[in-house]
């Protein structure tokens, strides 16, 4: 039964914001009235450089990934997985602790599928960096990572529960790139 505890656990630790702590510690704007307005590492990339941003992206993607390793450690059921590994990524979206502002999810959603299996994590990240690579756009890289981490996570892992949340994740961050989306299709978004 403690290993339900892990949902509200994995909520909280996702609702911290990465982002807006670094920009803080670093002396930095805040990243949601910067920029894009996006508390996330590309975001903080642009406002605070590679450092920044490579601490943020850590800390996003430690955050969907160390709940569901603890919970995975503590041989939580897969659907407990499934369920604490969303908590994670919807905490990073709606933050508890930020005023529901959040991030779009990327990192967190492939920090989560490190929790669910290394090898989907690693698929999902592969696919960012060859797409990064062919077309230098990190929204496209993210989103088509986003739209075939569904299908590894079915013939990677197998289980119904990791791949329904894979889908759930697939199916909110492409909403949540909407407007990125719409930019790609005009062929505005760099």
């Amino acid at each position: 039964m403690i290993e339900w505890l892990f949902i509200p656990a994995a909520y909280l630790i996702g609702s911290i914001s990465s982002a807006i702590i670094v920009c803080r510690l670093m002396g930095l704007p805040d990243p949601r009235e910067q920029g894009s307005g996006n508390p996330g590492a590309t975001n903080v990339l642009r406002i605070g450089g590679k450092k920044a941003a490579a601490i943020t992206l850590l800390g996003d993607l430690l955050k969907g990934l160390l709940p569901v390793y603890a919970a995975n450690v503590v041989g939580g059921s897969v659907d407990v997985l499934a369920l604490t590994g969303l908590a994670a990524f919807f905490g990073h979206l709606y933050p508890v602790f930020f005023g529901f502002q959040g991030g779009k999810g990327v990192a967190t959603s492939v920090g989560v599928m490190l929790g669910f299996s290394w090898l989907l994590g690693f698929s999902a990240m592969g696919t960012w960096i060859l797409v990064y690579k062919a077309g230098k756009i990190s929204s496209l890289a993210a989103l088509i990572a986003s739209i075939l981490s569904p299908i590894y996570a079915w013939f990677i892992v197998g289980d119904m529960a990791i791949v329904m949340a894979s889908g759930v994740m697939t199916v909110v961050l492409l909403w949540r790139h909407k407007s990125n989306i719409q930019r790609l299709i005009k062929g505005e978004e760099g």
